[in-house]
């Protein structure tokens, strides 16, 4: 091919582009107006910031994005068209690392059925010895004068109870409103702290329903022993739903305890995850609508010990248990250091309408109304239930009483069982349960009532020996006494001397309870003159101090009183890491003296009875947990 020949065929492709270039520039000159006004669409429904779909990222240039946004995190409410507030929608880093959109509602949990929980359950998680008053804190009885105002005080302080099945079934509400208390936080429920079950408390809609009856207004708590943040949301929508009826004034608390023991279904959890499960809990209840609220003890949460406080006092109220050895008034404040809304100063009130031990508390808040239910279809209405912690074997059967007996309303000799009539030997009453109490359900001119056990009989024609018939008492010689006694925490007192037979438990009295005492018997027990009647208690359960408890509470001046120590003279050190403390117990971080660190060595010379050794470190006589420390090699 000559040179001429290649210069045409460059001519003719040359044109042949130019034409195909001519054909193709509209086409694409109409691509790039449709990207264009795409683009433009899109720069402005999104203000040109960085959108993210999959793994496609389309960037803007730096003058394109907007400045960043200097508002708080928190969403500002704005008026809505209607004239009420609306949330704006943002999504904002929760303090627990998880994306939350604050302005709508959380995702709607499963609808969750409860049973009602039983008195005997051993998996409920709130153990009885704190809830039913045999916890620490100092006596303090309550009356209208408890809340007196003083100097620099606010009407907004409230003083209140926290009350569950523990304090029994049959709370007589007028007496406690009467007594002074504005307010209740009721025990709702509970999750089994093995197995996972939620159950109702089984006092809980009475409570609320004669708290509120009585003008007394009304919080709720659950007791949690959630393990993920999905059991959580699913813990307080039950507890919404429960409460619905209900008007609840108070916040909704949280309330997570015994986590570190090894069977419970927590433990091993570490703090932050147990705070985003706290979390979980709580935002779902403020999202129906109520108040929540963190509860813990003040050890737990002094500098965040067992709980993320920064996290949770930024967005909770916090309710702080925490007991002094002199109560409320006495002792103004709480020594948490934190941020907290409510105090549980004590375990040890007696407050009138209540016969067993209650915790009690402060708020630094009020309430001046009380808050409609969420749900107006009225509460179905319930009965006060006397037999709440006594199991019952039902029977059917007539019985007499051996002499006579009273008959009452409730199956204790406490305040608020009333004696509405007496059965005596000839006349007979339906007996339809036998109680682990030493109590019979009867049934008597269609009544319902109560009897103590060993003091009727199925033997219709039973005849009551004369005192000529009495047998000779053989039995061990009682040195006659005449003395008022306590029980040191709770006893049986019983028709006869001994334990091996249960229909002999007449009644059972707790700490604060007084009796007198006749004669103190060479075996260990003590005749007891209650009601009319002689009864027995082992002597070694009684006490003639009636402030036995508060005389029994390590104090820095006598750090232990209550304890027995057992002698020993051994080297020991921590397993790991322990504190070292000027009294045997963990109530206040104020007596922590020092650190014993593993490989230093300590001579023990004593191990209490609490689960505390006496050690001597440096000359000082100190105190560390028995099951930290180890042999010192």
């Amino acid at each position: 091919m000559d040179m001429s020949d290649r210069k045409y065929k460059r001519r003719r492709g040359k044109r042949r582009t130019k034409d195909t270039l001519l054909m193709v520039l509209p086409v694409i000159l109409a691509v790039l107006a449709v990207a264009a006004a795409v683009f433009l669409i899109l720069k402005f429904t999104t203000g040109g910031k960085k959108q993210e779909t999959g793994t496609f990222t389309e960037s803007v240039t730096e003058g394109e994005r907007e400045p960043e946004s200097t508002a708080p995190a928190e969403s500002i409410p704005e008026s809505g068209p209607d004239g009420t507030e609306e949330m704006q929608e943002t999504v904002q880093e929760t303090a627990f690392g998880q994306a939350e959109d604050m302005g709508r509602e959380p995702a709607a949990q499963p609808a969750v059925a409860a049973e009602v929980g039983s008195m005997e359950d051993k998996e409920d998680p709130q153990k009885s010895s704190n809830a039913s008053g045999q916890g620490n804190g100092a006596a303090v009885s309550i009356n209208m004068d408890t809340m007196s105002a003083a100097a620099g005080e606010t009407a907004e302080a409230t003083l209140g109870v926290d009350v569950s099945k523990y304090q029994g079934g049959n709370i007589n509400w007028t007496k406690v409103k009467e007594a002074g208390i504005d307010f209740v936080m009721v025990r709702v429920g509970y999750r089994t702290k093995a197995t996972g079950i939620i159950y109702e408390d089984p006092t809980a809609r009475y409570n609320m329903q004669e708290a509120q009856k009585n003008g007394i207004k009304v919080g709720a708590y659950f007791f949690s022993s959630a393990i993920t943040e999905q059991e959580a949301r699913e813990e307080a929508s039950w507890v919404v739903n429960f409460i619905a009826k209900y008007k609840i004034t108070y916040p909704v608390a949280y309330n997570c305890e015994d986590f570190s023991s090894p069977d419970s279904r927590q433990y091993g959890l570490d703090k932050s995850v147990r705070t985003g499960i706290a979390a979980a809990f709580l935002d779902t209840v403020q999202a129906s609508g109520y108040t929540p609220m963190f509860y813990a003890s003040r050890n737990e949460m002094e500098g965040s010990k067992e709980w993320d406080m920064n996290a949770l006092e930024n967005k909770y109220k916090i309710w702080v248990s925490q007991y002094p050895e002199k109560p409320f008034p006495e002792t103004p404040a709480s020594a948490y250091s934190g941020t907290h809304a409510m105090w549980q100063y004590t375990s040890q009130g007696q407050v009138a309408g209540i016969s067993k031990k209650v915790d009690v508390n402060v708020a630094y808040f009020g309430y001046s109304r009380e808050a409609e239910a969420k749900d107006p279809t009225p509460a179905q209405e319930v009965g006060a239930n006397p037999e709440v912690g006594i199991n019952f074997t039902e029977v059917n059967e007539m019985v007499t009483a051996k002499i006579e007996t009273n008959l009452r309303t409730a199956p204790t000799t406490a305040e608020g069982s009333q004696v509405v009539a007496r059965l005596v030997n000839g006349q007979t009453a339906t007996r339809t349960g036998v109680g682990s109490n030493g109590w019979s359900r009867l049934e008597y001119n269609g009544q319902k009532v109560y009897a103590v056990s060993s003091f009727l009989t199925v033997d219709l024609g039973y005849q009551a020996p004369s005192e000529a018939q009495a047998p000779v008492q053989t039995g061990p010689a009682y040195e006659p006494v005449n003395e008022t006694v306590t029980a040191k925490d709770t006893t049986n007192l019983r028709t006869a001397p001994g334990t091996d037979n249960p229909d002999t438990i007449a009644a059972t009295i707790h700490y604060g309870d007084t009796v007198t005492r006749v004669g103190i018997g060479s075996n260990g027990w003590s005749q007891i003159s209650y009601n009319g009647q002689i009864l027995y208690a082992v002597s070694s359960y009684l006490t003639t101090d009636l402030n036995y408890k508060s005389n029994s509470t390590p104090t820095p001046e006598n750090p232990e009183a209550g304890i027995t120590f057992t002698p020993v003279n051994d080297v020991v050190t921590a397993k790991s890491e322990t504190n070292l403390r000027s009294v045997p117990s963990t109530d206040s971080p104020d007596t922590i003296v020092g650190v014993l660190h593993n490989g230093e060595a300590a001579a023990r010379t004593g191990i209490g009875s609490n689960g505390w050794s006496r050690l001597t470190v440096g000359g000082q006589t100190v105190y560390a947990v028995t099951n930290y420390l180890t042999a010192a090699q």
